[in-house]
């Protein structure tokens, strides 16, 4: 059987599989076992508990689980509701202000948690109920927080980033940097959409006469500022140079544990066993998802799938933004269908040499990668977060929540095109903080 026949074989069962509604993890691991089986014969399992383990004996897998329970501890305390009423008394006489207070805490609580599900139930649980009690549109309110929360796999500390560079071998601590001004545009863009719609509507968030005093204002900030200074503080150690992302991560999850509790009184062991099993159970999940995805890219790749899809499109002799195009039409169709990790971590292994063949910077298609994994999230039939705001407001239509993130997928594709054409917005920081790197040409 040619690999040509082979990798389709590999490509309609993995479909089915995916839409089988089978756990992802155990779903690659079966595919891989049965198809070396299948064309290797049984000799092949001997390579099969040393591939599962290798996928997992790497150090920086570490901070995975250290962020995760970062963001396990934000997001099991009122972290998410103080931080949006302060930007809210802030922000409130801009038109639109409230959506935007939304959308700025959603930003900031992604540096916090770098999960887009914690981001959008901790900020949604608040900001949709009280949208809607001013009269916003429940398309604008639905569709923002829906947005909003994809900027947690962004804005850095992000665990996408992590798959990332573990996947392709690039380094996490300039994906990290690479991912704070597109961050920032992609937040600017969902502000100025949501600015011009709100003003198109003529909506207020409060009275015309409404004031908050400064000292209301000023009341808000302390118990989220030591949060602030913990993510600042783990930035700085990462790019700083004084630690590594697994130290920073653990150091990190240390710190927002011990202010959970001693800001927000999280001290029942109830409490602290939630945010332990919450970190378990997501951590766990991802680590498995790593180890069968590094044993599924074995199988494609000593089936020599992998090398023969690149050949075909190398083949094609297409302008290498023709290339681009596609690369982002295929992961754009994979995020309807897939979660975040397992494209990462099945996709960047095989699109990695086709880039940089192509003469594109990794840490650059880095961003672009999980800008598109962003539009997955907000994007049916998957679009995870869809379903969640759904389950913060389940009086409002499917299709209207819908129909209010439609919008934001536009911000997200600009964002994008924008990228494509200046490419510095992502390496313009990595390369001043750390140097120019060595790229493709």
């Amino acid at each position: 059987m040619s690999p040509t026949t082979q990798g389709a074989l590999v490509l309609i069962v993995t479909l089915l599989m995916l839409v089988s509604g089978i756990p992802v993890a155990f779903g690659l691991g079966a595919i891989a076992i049965a198809f070396l089986i299948l064309f290797q014969g049984f000799d092949a399992l001997h390579v099969v508990a040393e591939t599962f383990w290798s996928g997992l004996d790497e150090f920086t897998l570490v901070a995975i689980p250290m962020f995760v329970m970062m963001g396990a501890a934000i997001g099991s305390s009122p972290a998410g509701k103080d931080l949006y009423e302060a930007l809210d008394r802030w922000l409130y006489r801009l038109p639109g202000g409230l959506v935007i207070s939304n959308l700025g805490a959603c930003a900031i609580f992604a540096a916090l948690t770098g999960s887009s599900p914690a981001c959008c139930a901790a900020i949604g649980k608040m900001g949709i109920p009280e949208m809607r009690r001013r009269g916003y549109p429940d398309d604008v309110a639905t569709g923002s927080i829906c947005a909003g929360g994809t900027l947690g796999i962004l804005i850095p500390p992000s665990i996408t980033f992590i798959l990332y560079g573990i996947a392709t071998e690039t380094s996490i601590g300039r994906l990290f940097i690479a991912g704070v001004l597109p961050g920032l545009m992609l937040t600017g863009l969902f502000i100025l959409w949501t600015v011009f719609i709100i003003w198109k509507r003529g909506f207020r968030s409060h009275a015309i006469d409404f004031r908050y005093s400064w000292k209301e204002k000023f009341q808000s900030i302390p118990k989220i500022a030591p949060f602030i200074f913990i993510i600042a503080g783990v930035m700085y150690a990462l790019y700083g140079g004084v630690a590594t992302p697994s130290e920073a991560a653990g150091v990190g999850a240390a710190l927002c544990l011990f202010l959970a509790i001693l800001i927000y009184r999280l001290w029942k062991v109830e409490q602290i066993w939630l945010i332990l099993r919450d970190t378990m159970r997501e951590s766990v999940m991802i680590l498995t998802i790593i180890a069968t995805a590094v044993l599924f890219g074995y199988m494609l790749t000593s089936l020599y799938l992998t090398q023969t899809l690149a050949q075909a499109i190398a083949d094609l002799h297409a302008n290498k933004w023709v290339l681009m195009f596609l690369i982002n039409i295929f992961l754009l169709v994979c995020g309807f269908f897939i979660p975040p990790a397992a494209i990462i971590l099945m996709t960047s292994p095989i699109l990695l040499p086709i880039i940089t063949a192509a003469g594109f910077d990794p840490v650059w298609f880095g961003v672009i990668l999980t800008i598109n994994m962003e539009i997955g999230l907000i994007h049916p039939p998957v679009g995870l977060n869809i379903y969640i705001v759904n389950a913060i407001a389940p009086d409002v239509p499917l299709a209207k929540v819908m129909w209010g993130t439609l919008p934001y997928v536009i911000c997200m594709m600009l964002a994008i095109v924008i990228l494509c054409f200046f490419p510095e917005i992502a390496t313009w920081l990595p390369d001043r903080m750390m140097g120019v790197a060595v790229r493709p040409k």
